[in-house]
C-alpha cells in the first residue's frame, strides 16, 4: 500500500510551482547570456527592456540570436512535457511520454519528406514543420484506425498499434536516409534533435499551439484524475470517457507533432517530467500537471545549454543529451520507487 506524503511535504507543495519557476527564469537567463560574447543577467533585463533596436552588439545577441532558440526551447520542452503527464493519466502507464502513438515518427517523417522533396525552405521555412505537423497527425489517424472498434477505443490495442505504428515509420526514415544522399547530415541533425533554426516565425507558432493546448488538456485534468484509477470508476463519476480519450489523444498528438516537426525528436523529456511533477506537486493532474510544464521548460533549457556548451566546436545533437541525462535519472527515480 502506498505511504501518504508527510504534512511537512504536503505543505510545500503549493510553493513548489514558484521554485521552479525561479529556476526556469535563472537557466533561461543563463541560456540566453552564455554565448560566445557573454551577456550579464542585468544586460539581458536592460536589453528586453529596451526591445529589439539593433542599438549595440548585446542587443542583437539578446534578441536576434539567442532570445528566440531559447522562448522555442522552452515552449518545446512545456509541450512535450504537457503531453507526457495527460498520456500518462489517460493510458494509465508510467512509461507513456508524447511519442508512445507513433506521432513523433510520422512527423519525423514529415519534416524528412520536405527536405528530400527540396521544397523544405517554403513558406518562409515553415514548409517543413508544416508537413511534420501533418504527418504526425496522420500517424495517429492509422494509431486510431486500428485501434478503434464498435465498443469504442481500446487503450491497450491503442499502445500495440502505436508501437508498430512507430516501428514502421522508423524503417521508413532509414530508408529515406538511404535515399538521401549528401542531405544525409542535414537529415540526421534534425532527427536527432537541433533547436539552431528557431527564429520568431516559429516560436510564435510553438507558444501558441502550447497556450492553447495546455488550457484544453488542463481543463481535463479533473477528468484524468478520475480515469486514472479506472475507467469504469470515471463512468460511475459521470465521466465521458470518450470524449476524453479522443480530446486528449488528438490535442497531444497535434502538441507533439508541432514540436517534433520544429525541433526533431527529443526524447525523456515527456517522459521524466511528468514523474519529477508527481513526486514534488502529488498525483492530482490539476497540480502535477501545471508542475509537468515548468519541469519541461526547465529539463529542455538545461540539457540544450549542456548540448551547445560541452564541445567548443560545435552542438550536441539535443535528443542525444536528453536521452544520456534522462535515462539514468528515471532509473534511480523507478529504483527508488
Amino acid at each position: 500500500m502506498a505511504v501518504p506524503p508527510s504534512p511537512s511535504r504536503v505543505a510545500r507543495r503549493p510553493g513548489i510551482l514558484l521554485w521552479l519557476i525561479l529556476a526556469t527564469v535563472l537557466v533561461f537567463l543563463l541560456y540566453v547570456g552564455w554565448s560566445t560574447t557573454f551577456v550579464s543577467p542585468l544586460d539581458i533585463i536592460r536589453e528586453l527592456f529596451a526591445g529589439n533596436t539593433g542599438a549595440n552588439s548585446s542587443n542583437v545577441i539578446v534578441w536576434e540570436l539567442r532570445l528566440p532558440r531559447a522562448l522555442g526551447t522552452v515552449c518545446v520542452g512545456g509541450l512535450l512535457a504537457t503531453v507526457g503527464c495527460a498520456f500518462q493519466g489517460l493510458l494509465r502507464n508510467p512509461l507513456a511520454d508524447p511519442f508512445v502513438v507513433g506521432v513523433s515518427s510520422g512527423a519525423a517523417l514529415g519534416g524528412v519528406a520536405a527536405v528530400l522533396g527540396g521544397f523544405a525552405s517554403a513558406l518562409g521555412g515553415l514548409a517543413m514543420p508544416l508537413c511534420g505537423f501533418v504527418g504526425g497527425l496522420l500517424a495517429l489517424a492509422l494509431v486510431l484506425g486500428f485501434s478503434t472498434t464498435r465498443n469504442g477505443l481500446d487503450v491497450r490495442t491503442l499502445l500495440l498499434a502505436g508501437v508498430v505504428t512507430g516501428s514502421m515509420l522508423s524503417a521508413l526514415l532509414s530508408l529515406c536516409l538511404l535515399w538521401s544522399g549528401h542531405d544525409s547530415n542535414e537529415l540526421l541533425k534534425f532527427l536527432l534533435g537541433d533547436t539552431s533554426n528557431l527564429l520568431w516565425n516559429k516560436v510564435l507558432i510553438l507558444a501558441v499551439v502550447l497556450l492553447v493546448g495546455f488550457v484544453v488538456l488542463f481543463r481535463q485534468s479533473r477528468a484524468l484524475n478520475a480515469f486514472a484509477i479506472g475507467e469504469q470508476t470515471a463512468l460511475r463519476l459521470g465521466i465521458e470517457t470518450k470524449y476524453l480519450k479522443a480530446i486528449v489523444l488528438v490535442v497531444g498528438a497535434a502538441m507533439t507533432s508541432a514540436a517534433v516537426s520544429m525541433v526533431g525528436i527529443v526524447g525523456f523529456v515527456g517522459l521524466v517530467a511528468p514523474h519529477m511533477a508527481r513526486r514534488l506537486a502529488g498525483t492530482d493532474w490539476r497540480k502535477s500537471m501545471p508542475a509537468s510544464l515548468v519541469l519541461g521548460m526547465l529539463l529542455l533549457l538545461a540539457s540544450d545549454l549542456i548540448a551547445q556548451r560541452l564541445m567548443d566546436s560545435r552542438d550536441l545533437p539535443l535528443g542525444v543529451v536528453t536521452a544520456i541525462l534522462g535515462s539514468p535519472f528515471l532509473l534511480v527515480m523507478l529504483r527508488k520507487a
